[in-house]
């Protein structure tokens, strides 16, 4: 399976849309936002650009695209209008897998133009937006082209199913019931694609540049805890169900594995500071709750549908689309983020 061709989030606008399932990530974002107003504030405020570029990384599509760049606007305005200045001109840009569904964020663009600037006031500057596809774990921009990158629930999918000297037989992830070579392998995974993009996010950033990045996570240092995997290992019984009524070859099931990993604060500052690019400004984890809807009656059913909406095209690579309604089950779990907000040294 070659991640950067199958890894993207259900497109289009249907009942198991990405747009229309990914109501945790857009608390996630809100939850965050202190965080990041913090950054973009004391970016503007030191270096008061008159083009200010910012790119989104894993935008994904949908309304939560537009979230985070209304966010980042209104704190660059407010800030602009305490230093009487011009409002800069803005240029954003997108980046996500090319299999992402780019075209629900470029049609919707001139409505959110436009209720931006009825937001905002039509004193805002020039907003030039353009969409970059390809994986962050390579390099996308010009050198020194950025003044700030922003990630949200996306850094935690790795650019590659880790080399697995072992089969993780039965699991479709890390679990407690993986051989150690699998965790080993993972974590390995995560190391060599977290140093690369905070390698090329450095040559891409100018000086003093900032990036907000918010992955999904666990507090527990164990990377096979239930914190973390339960998700998946709801996901894997519910496959191995169906091996066991002989409708998935059992082949099949143990050759597939999730190439997703979810770091705890620690781990993010080991690499960070191990890269050596970037000075930590804040790290922080929160909590979220899976049923970001506060719907207790269909809870289940929304993660359900938000795990479709994220999963699906994995499973479809390696299984088919025919028994995808059979594979989502109803669960609800709690789920842990960890944000760190970070500025380029010299």
């Amino acid at each position: 399976m070659k991640v950067v061709e199958v890894l993207h989030m259900n497109g289009g606008n249907g009942d198991v849309s990405y747009a229309n399932n990914s109501l945790v990530q857009r608390k996630v974002i809100l939850m965050t936002k202190p965080i990041t107003e913090e950054a973009i504030s004391d970016l503007y405020c030191s270096l008061l650009p008159e083009t200010l570029c910012i790119a989104d990384l894993g935008c994904s599509s949908g309304a939560n695209t537009f979230l985070v760049v209304s966010e980042l606007v209104k704190v660059v305005e407010k800030e602009r209008k305490k230093h009487k200045l011009q409002s800069p001109e803005f240029y954003f840009r997108f980046n996500d897998l090319p299999g992402n569904d780019f075209n629900v964020i470029f049609q919707s663009l001139g409505e959110f133009e436009q209720d931006l600037r009825n937001q905002t006031g039509e004193e805002l500057g020039p907003c030039f937006f353009s969409g970059v596809p390809g994986s962050f774990y390579t390099r996308l921009f010009p050198s020194k082209s950025l003044h700030f990158v922003h990630s949200s629930y996306s850094l935690m999918w790795l650019s590659q199913v880790p080399n697995l000297i072992e089969k993780n037989k039965g699991n479709i992830y890390m679990s407690s019931t993986s051989p150690p070579s699998v965790i080993k392998a993972y974590y390995k995974q995560y190391g060599k694609d977290f140093t690369n993009f905070l390698k090329y996010r450095s040559e891409e950033l100018m000086k003093g540049g900032k990036m907000v990045l918010t992955f999904l996570g666990r507090e527990n240092e164990d990377p096979s805890s239930k914190e973390c995997c339960y998700i998946w290992e709801l996901l894997s019984m519910a496959l191995n169900e169906l091996v066991v009524e002989g409708l998935i070859e059992e082949e099949k099931l143990d050759a597939f594995n999730i190439p997703q990993y979810t770091p705890s604060p620690a781990e993010v500052k080991y690499i960070v500071e191990k890269e050596n690019s970037f000075t930590i400004n804040r790290l922080e984890a929160t909590r979220i709750h899976w049923n970001a809807s506060n719907d207790h009656i269909n809870g289940g059913y929304n993660v359900s549908r938000c795990m479709r909406a994220v999963a699906e095209p994995l499973l479809v690579s390696q299984f088919g689309p025919k028994l995808m309604d059979l594979v989502f089950q109803k669960y609800e779990k709690i789920i842990i983020n960890a944000t760190v907000s970070l500025t380029k040294k010299k």
